[in-house]
Formats: C-alpha cells, structure tokens, sequence
C-alpha cells in the first residue's frame, strides 16, 4: 500500500504539469482556503531534496500563484463589502487591519483562514492596491519559501524514504501554525485582562 502510494506521488513530482498544478492550487487556495496548495508545496520540496523537481521553480510558482489568488480575493472583498461587515473573520481582520496595517497581510498567510479573512477585507474597507501588491508579494514570497524549504529539509533528512520525509515536513508546518495559534491567544488573553474594567454607573442623586 505504501508503495502504490509512493509510486503513485512519484508519478505526479515527474509530471510535466506539476508546476502548472502548484500555480493553481495556490491561486485557488488564495480565495477557496480548502484547497491543499501548502501541502502540495511540501510535498514537491520533499521530492526536490532527490532531484525529482526543481525547488525554486516550485517556490517560483507557488508564490506567482498566491500572490494572483490574494489579488482575486481582494477584488472579491472590494466588490462584496455589504455582505462581509457582519462575519466574524471579518471583523478580526478589520481589527487587525486597523492596528497593524499592511504588516497583518504577512502574518495572517501563516495562521488557518487568516490569509483569505484578510485579503477579502483589505478589498471590502478600500485598502490602496498599491499598498496591498506590496506587502502581498513579500507574503506570498516568503510562503512559498517557508513551504518549499520545509519540505526540501523534510525530504533531506529521509533522503531514501519520501513518505517519512514529507511526514516530518508536514508535522513542522503544523507545529509552527499550532505555536502561532497559542501566541496568538495568549496574547489576545492577556489584553483582555490588562484592559480596564467599565466601572458602574453613578446612580447616586
């Protein structure tokens, strides 16, 4: 079974359409967050450790491909604000918008639905393009990098053994995002309880 698999994931890392299939998964992932566009980085980084594809041409693609899906994802947002202002990914990323600016585009690309969630919003509240295109390009760029590396090192470590390769690749990603997702409430956790209290109404006469 694990061979089947093996040959079967071997078969697609040789294809001549691999690169065609990471700029696509990529795009869509950029408005269709069900896509596996990061998985499917790791896995052409594992097989790039064994010469099977080209690491940089795999980063190159899939950050091209982000970058068109989060353009695709702002434009959504500009032209859907009335039905986004109520939802509440929406609204942490307006929040998040509003505090950090441009700067949230980078780190909202490592956290699970936070990249689509802020893309939509920065078209649905009218950020500059200008300035979305370019805090968007070193997000993706730097995605596409983390991805391909992870998977590249992943695969170097189980140089004769893929499967194990990509296994670790993945386990590294997730447990980079889980280390965000606890920063990130920890965090959020510690504002709440650092700000004021509302003090009661003075009902005296």
């Amino acid at each position: 079974m694990t061979h089947a698999i093996l040959d079967l994931v071997q078969q697609v890392m040789s294809s001549p359409w691999l690169y065609l299939a990471l700029f696509a998964l990529a795009l869509l992932d950029g408005f269709f967050p069900i896509v596996p566009a990061e998985t499917s980085v790791i896995t052409a980084g594992v097989f790039a450790a064994s010469g099977q594809t080209n690491l940089a041409l795999v980063m190159l693609v899939a950050a091209l491909g982000a970058f068109a899906g989060d353009h695709i994802s702002y434009t959504i947002g500009y032209k859907s604000a009335g039905r986004l202002r109520d939802r509440k990914a929406f609204v942490w990323a307006r929040d998040a918008l509003a505090e950090r600016g441009g700067l949230v585009l980078i780190v909202a690309r490592y956290i699970p639905g936070g990249r689509t969630a802020t893309t939509l919003t920065m078209g649905a509240v009218r950020h500059p393009l200008r300035s979305f295109t370019f805090f968007d390009a070193i997000a993706t760029s730097s995605w596409a990098v983390y991805s391909g590396l992870i998977g590249y090192f992943g695969g170097m470590a189980f140089e004769n053994d893929p499967i194990k390769g990509l296994l670790l690749g993945l386990g590294i990603a997730l447990s980079i995002t889980a280390v965000v997702e606890i920063v990130r409430w920890v965090r959020k956790r510690r504002a709440t309880q650092a700000s004021p209290e509302r003090l009661p109404a003075d009902t005296s006469v």
